[in-house]
C-alpha cells in the first residue's frame, strides 16, 4: 500500500458495573425527558412534524454538546481512570477477559480488551455477525508476543449480536487457544449506511490489495454531527470516529504511536492504538485549518491555514505548523507574498469552506493539498488556478521553485517562467486535488510522481475574465451529474533535471466539480473518490473498475477516500 499506509458517548464496560458514565447517562436521560416535556408543551395543538423536528435538533444539540467534551483533556483522563480502576478490579485472564465498548468515546463500534495469560502469544480476532461477512485482524498490543494483552477490537456490527473468536498463537506460528467473546454492537450515533452498496462487489484483485485494510471515509460533511467512518472492503462499516465539527481530512502516523487528524478547524489530535486521544492541540486563534496537513520530519503538524486577522479577508492561503510538542503556532508561508502581482490582479470574491458563515472573502488561489517532501520542500495543490506548485525550504525561508499547470493562466505576471515544460500532447488540470507525491527505485534523481484527481472544471470566481473553455478536455458544469463531463486520475512523471513533466497514467472516472481524491493502493490498483457523487472505488491501471461503493450523502459530498492497513496501529 502507497504513501498513505500508514463520536460517541462512552459505554458501560461489559463487566463492571457503578462507573461514572452510568451516573451519567441517568443525568442525560433525565435531561432528555425534561427537554422533550418542554418541546411537547411549546406545540400543544399537535404540529406532529414540528415536534419530530424540534426533538431531533434537541438531540443533535446534546450530542453535539456530548462530542465536544469528549475532545478535552479532562474527559479523555477521567475515560481512562475509570477503565483502569474497572480493569484492575477484573479478573482479566482468557477464561474471563476485560472488555470495554468504545470506553474513551471516540470510537462507536470499537472494544477494548485485556487480559493475561502464562504463555507469551500474539491475538488474532473475528468478529462474526448473522447477515455480514466477518472481519478478521491480528490485533496490535504493543509487542509481536506477550503475556500481557491490551488491543482494540475494529467493527463491531450496530444492533446485532457479535460473537468476537480470540485466536491465540505462539512464536512458532501453534494455536495455544481461542475464546469467544459476545456482546450486542452499539447503536451508531449517526445515520450511515451499516454496509454500503456495492456497485461493482470486489475482485479477487482488489481483495487481495485492500485486505483487512479499511476505508476512511473523511468528509461526509453534515448539517448535523460530523463523523469519519471505517469501512473493509466488503462496504461492511467498522469504525465510527465523531469529531467536533468541520472534518478530518486525512490520517497521519507519527515515530510514538499516535494517529493524527483534525477534529475541527481549531483541534488537531494525536490518538493512541487504544483510542486515547494522548494529544489534543488547538492552533492559535488567529488561524482556521482548511482542507490538509502533513507531518514534518520532527513530528510536528505542517498545515494550509487561513489567517482570521487579515484586513483584506484573504483565506486558504497560508500555511502554518503546529509544534506538538509545545502546541505553539507559527506562521510559515502567506501565498500572497509569494505572488502578490497575481492575487492583486484577481477579483475580490468567493468564500471560506472552513467557515461559511464568513462574508466578503477573498479566495483567490485555495490551496488544497500540502506534500512535504524529504529535502524540506512542500507541493502545494491550487484549485482556484488549476496549479500544482512546489515551494523549497516551506520551514525555513520558503521559495517558489516550480509550477505546473496551464500556463496561460498566469498571463501577465511574472510567475510563466516558473512552470515546467509539458512533455507531450495530454490537457492540464481543472481545479485538480489529492495531489499525492511518490517515488520508487527505478527513478533517477530529481524524479518522482505526481498522482492526482482531475476534477476537470473550469472555473474561478476570482477569475471571471479568464476563458476556461479554452482549455482542451475541461467541463464548466457545476452539476456532478451532467451526462457530458467526466473527471480524470492522472498521473505525472516529473523530471527536475530536465525541467519537464509527463502524463504516465490518465483514465476516466466519474464527474466530479469539486473535491474528491485518488490513492495509488499498489503497482497496479487505484482508489478513486468522485466526491460529489457520493461513489469511491478501486481502478486498475487501464482504468477498469475491480470495486465501487456508493455512500449516502450527508449534504454535498464526500471530501475524501484514503485505505489505510493500520499496521503498527490497530493491527500487528
Amino acid at each position: 500500500m502507497r504513501p498513505l499506509r500508514p463520536h460517541s458517548r462512552a459505554n458501560a464496560t461489559a463487566n463492571a458495573t457503578g462507573t461514572p458514565f452510568t451516573r451519567k447517562r441517568i443525568i442525560t436521560i433525565a435531561a432528555a425527558a425534561t427537554a422533550v416535556a418542554i418541546i411537547i408543551a411549546m406545540f400543544p395543538l399537535g404540529g406532529t412534524a414540528k415536534i419530530s423536528e424540534a426533538i431531533e435538533r434537541n438531540r443533535i444539540e446534546r450530542l453535539n454538546a456530548t462530542i465536544t467534551n469528549i475532545y478535552t483533556t479532562a474527559y479523555q483522563q477521567d475515560a481512562d481512570a475509570t477503565l483502569i480502576t474497572n480493569r484492575d478490579k477484573a479478573t482479566a485472564t482468557l477464561d474471563d477477559p476485560f472488555t470495554a465498548v468504545n470506553p474513551y468515546g471516540t470510537n462507536t463500534t470499537s472494544m477494548y480488551v485485556y487480559f493475561t495469560t502464562s504463555e507469551a502469544t500474539n491475538v488474532t480476532y473475528t468478529v462474526h455477525a448473522e447477515g455480514y461477512p466477518d472481519f478478521t485482524a491480528t490485533a496490535n498490543q504493543g509487542k509481536d508476543y506477550a503475556t500481557t494483552h491490551e488491543f482494540t477490537v475494529l467493527g463491531l456490527i450496530p444492533k446485532k449480536t457479535n460473537t468476537i473468536t480470540l485466536k491465540l498463537a505462539n512464536a512458532s506460528g501453534t494455536t495455544v487457544a481461542t475464546k469467544q467473546i459476545t456482546c450486542k454492537g452499539p447503536k451508531l450515533l449517526g445515520d450511515e449506511e451499516t454496509q454500503l452498496e456495492q456497485q461493482r462487489k470486489p475482485t479477487s484483485a482488489a481483495t487481495q490489495s485492500v485486505g483487512n485494510g479499511l476505508y476512511a471515509i473523511l468528509g461526509n460533511d453534515s448539517d448535523d454531527q460530523v463523523f469519519m467512518y471505517y469501512y473493509d472492503v466488503n462496504g461492511v462499516i467498522r469504525g465510527e470516529i465523531p469529531v467536533k465539527y468541520y472534518r478530518s481530512h486525512r490520517l497521519l502516523f507519527d515515530r510514538n504511536g499516535l494517529m493524527w487528524f483534525s477534529a475541527s478547524t481549531h483541534t488537531m489530535v494525536g490518538m493512541n492504538r487504544l483510542g486515547k486521544l494522548e494529544k489534543i492541540l488547538d492552533l492559535d486563534s488567529q488561524f482556521i485549518l482548511h482542507h490538509d496537513y502533513a507531518l514534518d520530519s520532527d513530528g510536528n503538524l505542517v498545515l494550509l491555514a487561513t489567517d482570521l486577522t487579515r484586513s483584506d479577508h484573504a483565506v486558504q492561503d497560508q500555511v502554518v505548523k503546529l509544534d506538538t510538542t509545545t502546541g505553539k503556532t507559527t506562521l510559515l508561508l502567506d501565498l500572497g507574498t509569494m505572488f502578490p502581482d497575481y492575487k492583486s490582479s484577481t477579483t475580490h470574491s468567493g468564500i471560506d469552506e472552513s467557515d461559511m458563515s464568513a462574508k466578503n472573502r477573498w479566495d483567490w488561489i485555495h490551496c488544497n493539498t500540502i506534500q512535504l517532501l524529504d529535502d524540506g520542500s512542500a507541493i502545494l495543490s491550487a484549485r482556484e488556478t488549476s496549479t500544482i506548485i512546489k515551494v523549497a525550504d516551506i520551514e525555513g525561508t520558503p521559495k517558489l521553485q516550480y509550477m505546473i499547470g496551464e500556463t496561460s493562466v498566469w498571463d501577465g505576471t511574472q510567475y510563466q517562467a516558473s512552470f515546467l515544460a509539458k512533455n507531450g500532447d495530454f490537457a492540464d488540470t481543472g481545479g485538480q486535488h489529492s495531489v499525492t507525491y511518490s517515488t520508487d527505485d527505478s527513478l533517477e534523481s530529481g524524479s518522482y510522481y505526481l498522482t492526482l484527481f482531475d476534477n476537470s472544471f473550469g472555473y474561478a470566481m476570482t477569475r471571471p475574465d479568464y476563458d476556461w473553455t479554452a482549455i482542451k478536455g475541461l467541463s464548466t458544469s457545476q452539476s456532478a451529474t451532467d451526462a457530458d463531463s467526466r473527471s480524470r486520475l492522472r498521473k505525472y512523471l516529473v523530471n527536475e533535471h530536465d525541467g519537464t513533466y509527463t502524463e504516465v497514467n490518465s483514465f476516466e472516472v466519474p464527474y466530479s466539480p469539486y473535491v474528491s481524491s485518488v490513492q495509488e493502493i499498489d503497482d497496479g490498483l487505484n482508489l478513486v473518490d468522485s466526491g460529489m457523487q457520493g461513489l469511491f472505488g478501486v481502478y486498475d491501471s487501464d482504468g477498469t473498475l475491480q470495486a465501487q461503493y456508493a455512500m449516502k450523502l450527508a449534504t454535498s459530498y464526500i471530501y475524501r477516500v484514503y485505505l489505510y492497513d493500520f499496521q503498527g496501529f490497530y493491527f500487528a
